[in-house]
């Protein structure tokens, strides 16, 4: 009897550990599936049905090691093995084959990331990141992939992000560090008499032209060239967005950054904060809790802030009436308004 119960009570913790070993091995899936995606195996299999010396020399990898990779990927469901000859699962042939139209192009800056998770002990030990590879560096390619991986999620958020925002009257809107372009397309899209500036840097906005001109906003937007953490906006705007921006910064570079965003407002005029904002304890939404670390080990003092801190900034640079707006995803909506005659009135 004794030794029954003994064994029924330990059943839980025996699936507690399996379920730990489990998560912690998990870097096993995603570094084969990276690197499966960096070396071009699921594009050079494409909806072909090849045999390992064959994508070994598409590829121009090591014919050995690259048939184990094969198997491997096969094991996890994403390649399939039949008479020594492999083809791409129905998933990879969505997702992971160039130039399909799911084409997950961003998982080369999770490749990118990968790099800086590595240095997760260091980083906090130290309190900074040990490897400072800021988004917009680091060569054509690497900045390609993080637009494209910045993308893939803003193109599907930012119209129900924007339906959100009160536009009425709204004229001019200005997207600080736009990247794609997906929320300065959003905005023009929702406001029809609304003309939008895209703000971000010099080596940045020809690519942020090309996904503005592939959806035919061309006449809608402009194209403002600078640095966020410098110089100014202009003025007049009746709503400025920070989508995705604060993260990358310390405390008080966020300070100057909404206080000079504010300065670009009109009288009457929105500033609207879109990022993971968290709660008191800084434990939810999960997601940001582990972006957190992200910026830890990605830049010098980005965060995942609380609304109390945003909301200091803003009524520091002497915004009005902050409320925050919730959304269906993880990240939330923070407004603050420029005390005057209402925009556009």
């Amino acid at each position: 009897m004794s030794s029954r119960r003994h064994t029924d009570l330990g059943r839980p913790a025996i699936a507690d550990r399996e379920r730990l070993l489990q998560a912690v091995a998990g870097f096993r899936a995603s570094r084969i599936i990276l690197s499966a995606f960096e070396l071009g195996i699921f594009s050079a299999l494409g909806d072909r049905r090849l045999e390992a010396g064959r994508v070994a020399r598409l590829t121009g990898i090591d014919p050995r090691a690259g048939e184990r990779l094969l198997n491997a990927l096969c094991a996890l469901g994403l390649v399939r093995k039949a008479g020594g000859r492999y083809a791409n699962s129905g998933i990879s042939r969505r997702y992971l084959v160039a130039g399909r139209p799911g084409y997950l192009a961003g998982l080369s800056h999770s490749a990118s990331q990968w790099q800086s998770w590595s240095t997760l002990s260091a980083a906090v030990r130290r309190g900074t990141a040990v490897r400072q590879r800021p988004a917009a560096s680091g060569g054509e390619a690497r900045r390609r992939g993080f637009i494209a991986a910045m993308h893939d999620r803003a193109s599907r958020q930012a119209p129900v992000i924007v339906a959100r925002l009160d536009l009425k009257n709204v004229k001019r809107g200005l997207d600080i560090g736009a990247g794609s372009g997906a929320y300065a397309m959003a905005l023009a899209r929702a406001g029809k008499n609304m003309r939008v500036t895209a703000f971000d840097l010099p080596e940045v906005l020809p690519i942020t032209r090309e996904y503005v001109r592939r959806e035919g906003f061309t006449r809608r937007i402009d194209f403002r060239p600078g640095d966020f953490r410098r110089g100014g906006f202009g003025r007049g705007y009746d709503l400025v967005m920070l989508s995705a921006v604060v993260h990358m910064n310390d405390g008080p570079q966020n300070r100057r950054l909404i206080a000079r965003a504010a300065a670009a407002l009109a009288l009457g005029g929105q500033l609207v904060v879109q990022d993971f904002i968290m709660d008191a304890g800084r434990t939810r939404p999960a997601l940001g809790a582990l972006f957190a670390l992200n910026m830890l080990v990605a830049t010098a003092g980005g965060d995942s802030y609380t609304a109390a801190e945003i909301a200091s900034w803003m009524r520091g640079a002497g915004l009005k009436d902050i409320r925050r707006i919730p959304t269906p995803f993880p990240a939330s909506l923070l407004v603050g308004r420029k005390p005057g005659a209402a925009c556009g009135g």
